[in-house]
């Protein structure tokens, strides 16, 4: 333990030099590899890397120290930022100053309340957790005169990631990956196996910080690590791992020359950009363009008019359904699009305003997507909701059986998003033959008037209500025979199992 409560690796045996001198060799091998190969760093590059207290950070660490003793590569300090989400966190702050101290380094130690950010913000916590952390880092980096922040994603983290997408329905952006270089942050490691980073460490003596929240399979990342990739690794392919990293390596030139494809047909198709807040679109231009360039040409006009946002496929799709058409108009995350003539028009709306064809909310208006697998924080309810698919209704009845029907659903749809009741809101309660107001709902089964207004409802695509979280799944989204593909819905409040 350090500090009393973080859990570190420690060497269990006294350290090998041998062993030691192979994995290092091994590392900086592949670690010059990647640096070489993607133009990451020089020996003039000043380089600070982002030190969680993790394995991988830790020793991300001493191989740089490595490359900057060769003088490869200057490193100028640490970053360490503490999410406030755990105790132990401020054990992990003290683990990487006591580190820094010893490597005789200077570090920049920065701490955010996440939880707050994202209820203020209206995100995940796990994007709320992302976008702190990334901006931390960037400040940091100015502090100690970096040219480039080091990050220790691993090959594991990279085929992790690959799957994860996949299993959400990522386009071929997604499927890249995470890449080795994205503005000023780098990933020096990304040739390199978790456990051999861990060898290394061992073999060294050097002890590393254990985040026991890696172990909570709830997390789709770490439910994808524990359960799905020893399967594939024992039933499919042994070398999974190696063969995701290497198709997100493909995937990622393939989307270097469709981006740079979209980029230009934008280009093309643009009449006029007001300061990124209105663009006007040729609409004949994007439309006779091959679909797939068409797609990525959009996917980045929707994202730099509504900076911030996050835009999905369907949200593309949608946009190129309005590019066929004669007229129309989109509410999109952030901006509206309208179709006037030959022209497509987008218009950022600014925080806080409401499109023509949004209806009136409350003060406590939240809409989330949820990911299938994948879970979302609702702040305004506090509590999360989780999605997690299934071969058949078969495999989940034994979590029905066990006292969690009132807070598990099963419906056979796909894209799902949270918000809260909006005017007009009706669904099918089981065994209805007709639809029923969820206003009326409520009344009937006495949900207290303070409360309705933050009442999980999941939807899908079409804004069709599936699920009352905690009290009713719609009769048309209901389970009919044992050998059906469901999705499991669940509600889980904040401080306990609702």
């Amino acid at each position: 333990m350090h500090g009393g409560r973080t859990s570190v690796g420690r060497l269990a045996s006294a350290p090998s030099v041998d062993s030691w001198h192979a994995c290092a060799m091994q590392l900086l091998n592949h670690l010059r590899t990647t640096v070489r190969r993607h133009a990451l760093m020089g020996p003039g590059t000043r380089v600070a890397v982002a030190l969680s207290g993790g394995s991988d950070s830790v020793a991300l660490t001493f191989l740089l120290r490595a490359l900057a003793e060769a003088r490869e590569v200057r490193l100028v300090g640490l970053a360490h930022f503490n999410h406030q989400l755990r105790e132990r966190a401020v054990d992990e702050a003290a683990f990487c100053r006591e580190l820094a101290a010893r490597l005789q380094l200077p570090i920049v130690v920065g701490a955010g309340d996440v939880r707050a950010r994202a209820a203020r913000e209206r995100r995940s916590i796990e994007a709320a957790a992302h976008a702190a952390r990334y901006e931390f880092l960037a400040q940091a980096a100015l502090e100690l005169g970096a040219d480039c922040v080091a990050l220790g994603h691993t090959r594991d983290d990279q085929a992790e990631t690959v799957l994860l997408r996949l299993l959400r329905g990522a386009g071929p952006r997604g499927l890249a990956g995470m890449r080795p270089m994205r503005g000023l942050f780098v990933r020096p490691l990304l040739e390199c196996r978790r456990r051999v980073l861990r060898e290394y460490l061992d073999a060294m003596g050097q002890p590393y910080c254990h985040d026991p929240t890696n172990q909570d399979v709830q997390i789709p990342r770490n439910r994808v690590r524990a359960e799905l990739m020893p399967v594939l690794q024992a039933r499919f392919n042994p070398r999974v791992v190696e063969t995701l990293a290497n198709e997100a390596a493909l995937a990622q030139d393939i989307w270097i020359w469709l981006d740079e494809q979209g980029r230009g047909l934008l280009d093309a198709a643009c009449f006029r950009r007001e300061e990124g807040d209105r663009w006007v679109l040729d609409a004949p231009t994007l439309r006779n363009a091959p679909a797939a360039v068409a797609r990525v040409a959009l996917l980045t006009a929707l994202e730099q008019v509504a900076p911030g946002r996050t835009i999905g496929s369907r949200h593309v799709e949608a946009a190129r359904g309005l590019v066929g058409s004669e007229s129309g108009s989109l509410d999109l995350p952030g901006q509206r699009l309208q179709r006037i003539a030959t022209r497509l028009v987008l218009s950022r709306r600014m925080p806080g305003t409401r499109s023509e064809s949004e209806p009136r909310s409350s003060p406590n208006s939240f809409s989330y997507p949820l990911s299938i697998p994948g879970e979302v924080d609702v702040p305004e309810a506090r509590c999360t909701v989780s999605a997690e698919a299934h071969p058949c209704a078969d495999d989940v009845a034994a979590l029905r059986s066990g006292g969690l029907s009132t807070k598990v659903a099963l419906a056979s749809c796909e894209a799902l998003a949270v918000r809260n009741r909006r005017p007009g809101d009706r669904f099918r309660p089981l065994g209805l033959a007709g639809h029923k107001k969820l206003q009326d709902f409520f009344v009937d089964r006495k949900v207290p008037k303070n409360e309705r207004d933050v009442v999980p409802i999941v939807v899908d695509d079409r804004d069709r209500i599936v699920w009352i979280a905690g009290y009713a799944v719609d009769e048309d989204f209901r389970v009919t025979a044992p050998a059906q593909a469901v999705i499991m819905l669940r509600l889980r409040r904040w401080g306990g199992l609702a």
